[in-house]
């Protein structure tokens, strides 16, 4: 008889997280012969990103509630009689991990970012950071985006490296290459620099805007995004000089049709667990300058900084988190059109390394050593 995987996440409404779960269970179909694969949403809410028409999917109505997800997670493995969880996303992470608990059935979880970092603000930050020194040190098998985010699960979370595998997101060529030969849904022009990602702190694009008014490049800053700190990005923006060659137009669908167009993309992150975005850029060839922040950039670009304050990396310039003038000095020196050139052509090259099927590969890989070594302790 199949053993029954779940996999389990908050939601699909949209993200880079729901984007590779979506990714990974698209890819998996060769498994799903010797698998009985399915999908728990915790939430309801519009779906963002598709599944398999023939997949079985759950969805629970936790409304963002932890106690809620526990009870009704534990409730739907127990029914399906899941034989293992795969989960991503923190609340998750614990729910699947009090659920397969109760049931003594093993559990995976997959870290998708730099869980001290995500887990270091709010009102009930302590008793997150608690639960997951509680249950990630029990999972059967830990999978992080980085070493960044692995070496933070083993220093601050106490799980044992040796449980910990390290599988990097993967990124689809074929579909950003279809999507960056379509219309941009905003005019892009040769010399416009992009960032984008949600409007919060972590993000840091207060960096980039100083970095970018400092820098005296012609062209605009492209901002692309929502969240809380929109007014006071545009604001600050004003203050520095930029007026209308800072534009936000919020959410747009398609990036990669105006990432391909464009001469420059910014990553000015603080913190971050992979970034999607990054390696989304240097797959249509755009050059790019991120931060060295805690898990991810310099793995992306396969360099380190080591005290420098601009290094050239596999597809663009590494920076230190939150410097101005080094990111100043970045972006003057990606004006020279022979070694931006330069770093998109091996910024694509680097990319094609983030394949799906290496990551789908991983990913069953370490569930079929799960339920291998479960079979062999029963």
């Amino acid at each position: 008889m199949s053993k029954r995987v779940v996999f389990v996440i908050n939601s699909l409404a949209g993200g880079g997280a729901e984007r590779v779960f979506s990714t990974i269970l698209s890819a998996s179909t060769r498994y799903r012969d010797e698998y009985d694969v399915s999908v728990t949403l915790l939430d309801r809410e519009e779906q963002a990103y598709a599944l398999p028409g023939d997949m079985g999917v759950r969805q629970l109505d936790c409304r963002h509630s932890l106690p809620r997800s526990i009870a009704g997670l534990t409730r739907a493995t127990k029914k399906e009689k899941a034989d293992l969880s795969l989960s991503f996303l923190t609340r998750s992470n614990v729910a699947a991990a009090f659920a397969m608990i109760a049931r003594g059935r093993p559990f995976v979880i997959s870290e998708r970012v730099d869980t001290a970092a995500h887990l270091d603000t709010g009102r009930f930050a302590w008793a997150s950071r608690l639960l997951v020194r509680l249950t990630y040190p029990r999972a059967a098998a830990v999978i992080a985006v980085s070493n960044g985010v692995a070496d933070t699960l083993v220093s601050k979370f106490g799980v044992e490296r040796e449980r910990i595998s390290v599988v990097f997101n993967p990124v689809d060529l074929d579909r950003i290459a279809a999507l960056a030969a379509e219309s941009p849904s905003i005019e892009i022009r040769a010399d416009d620099c992009i960032a984008m990602g949600r409007l919060v702190p972590n993000k840091n694009f207060a960096l980039a805007i100083e970095a970018f008014a400092r820098s005296g490049r012609k062209g605009r800053l492209v901002l692309i995004g929502t969240g809380p700190l929109h007014a006071e990005l545009r604001a600050l923006g004003d203050q520095v000089g930029l007026g209308e060659r800072l534009v936000m137009p919020g959410f747009i669908e398609n990036p990669y049709a105006l990432l391909v167009r464009a001469g420059l993309f910014i990553l000015s992150s603080n913190a971050e667990g992979f970034p999607n975005a990054l390696v989304e850029a240097m797959a249509v060839g755009v050059p790019v300058i991120a931060t060295d922040c805690r898990s991810g950039p310099s793995e992306v670009l396969a360099v380190s900084l080591d005290r420098a304050s601009v290094v050239d990396g596999e597809g663009g310039l590494l920076v230190p988190a939150n410097d101005v003038p080094a990111m100043t000095d970045a972006i003057v020196l990606m004006e020279d059109p022979q070694l931006s050139r330069s770093f998109g052509e091996r910024g694509r090259r680097r990319a094609a390394e983030f394949s799906v099927d290496r990551a789908v590969g991983a990913y069953w890989q370490i569930i079929e050593s799960v339920i291998g070594n479960e079979a062999s302790r029963q």
